[in-house]
């Protein structure tokens, strides 16, 4: 499948448009219908369950040494996994085990060993001193930008308007067109909306490589709700693939959500198709990327690819990628 980006290269409204102003595909059997992402509610029906990431998105990238480091997540023994980046943000460099990086505010990280094993993209490294990873990112780091990314923006213009508990490398950025007043209209409607938490870790710009581990947790009520809104015969909708990974990381075999916290390494392809989401809303990734396998074991590769093919042949003006771009809803 063949599609043509047009990067979003800085956030809608400095383009004019509002956060729920982007476009919206929304991807049927019937076909591909053009709107916007406030119309989300001509889309979803009363009863249906709409469920969130309010993962917060940290300021992770610092600067070390002449390079730069991403931030990826903390892990339970206080150790830090973290992306080595070239000087010119090119992409990823390659430490050498044992190098103590020099950050900011006397910090000094020494890399460890490659984590998870199997990469070297991303490295297991420790602070000294032993600091808030959160505390000490929102007073040295800044966002994660990446080169399509046009200017400087304020974490402002990368959190979601739910986001309330920080951890994220990234943005969950399927949820930037949920303004509060659609968020509003989406109850008005009579559409239940419940919370996960996954934190999400640097982005792999590589083809081959699989999800990283990330924390998630998802708490008894929204367990609860899934079970509720399934039995009713209404629609899980997952705002995002973190949603999506959360919850089938604590789906079981019969298609029950268990109350679960911790780290998962779930990895959803058609082979592991999703269990309990039977919609997603999300925004959109290069073909190559692993996401898209994952909108697959959600919708069908056959329903992914007509939509991705609808988006250039009847998108008019083009679709925008990327966290600040346009959104798609898969209905199959």
């Amino acid at each position: 499948m063949t599609v043509t980006i047009r990067e979003a290269a800085v956030p809608p409204e400095a383009r004019g448009v509002a956060r729920d102003g982007v476009r919206l595909a929304v991807v049927t059997p019937a076909g591909t219908s053009h709107t916007t992402a406030s119309r989300l509610t001509d889309h979803l029906r009363p009863g249906d369950l709409l469920v969130v990431n309010t993962s917060a998105t940290l300021p992770a990238a610092v600067d070390a040494d002449g390079f730069g480091v991403h931030v990826s997540a903390g892990l339970d023994d206080g150790s830090w996994v973290v992306e080595v980046r070239q000087p010119d943000n090119s992409g990823p460099a390659m430490p050498v085990p044992g190098e103590a990086l020099t950050l900011p505010g006397g910090l000094t990280l020494r890399v460890q060993q490659p984590h998870p094993a199997g990469q070297t993209r991303l490295w297991r490294a420790l602070p000294s001193p032993t600091v808030d990873r959160a505390t000490y990112l929102h007073r040295w780091g800044r966002p994660i930008r990446y080169r399509y990314v046009h200017g400087s923006w304020p974490l402002d213009a990368l959190q979601n308007v739910y986001a309330t508990h920080p951890g994220s490398a990234e943005m969950p950025s399927a949820g930037r067109p949920l303004t509060e007043r659609l968020l509003v209209r989406l109850m008005a409607a009579g559409v239940v909306i419940a919370p996960v938490v996954l934190h999400t870790g640097v982005a792999s710009q590589e083809k081959h490589e699989p999800p990283q581990p990330e924390k998630y947790a998802v708490p008894p009520a929204t367990a609860r709700l899934v079970g509720s809104t399934r039995a009713a015969g209404r629609r899980v909708v997952a705002v995002g693939t973190t949603v999506v990974r959360a919850l089938e990381s604590a789906a079981t075999v019969d298609t029950r959500v268990i109350p679960t916290a911790g780290w998962t390494s779930l990895v959803l392809d058609e082979s592991r198709p999703a269990r309990v989401v039977d919609g997603l809303l999300t925004g959109l990734h290069e073909a190559e990327a692993s996401h898209l396998q994952l909108l697959a074991a959600v919708a069908g590769r056959r329903l992914v690819d007509r939509g991705y093919a609808d988006l250039a042949t009847l998108g008019a003006p083009p679709y925008l990628w990327h966290e600040f771009g346009d959104t798609m809803l898969l209905l199959p």
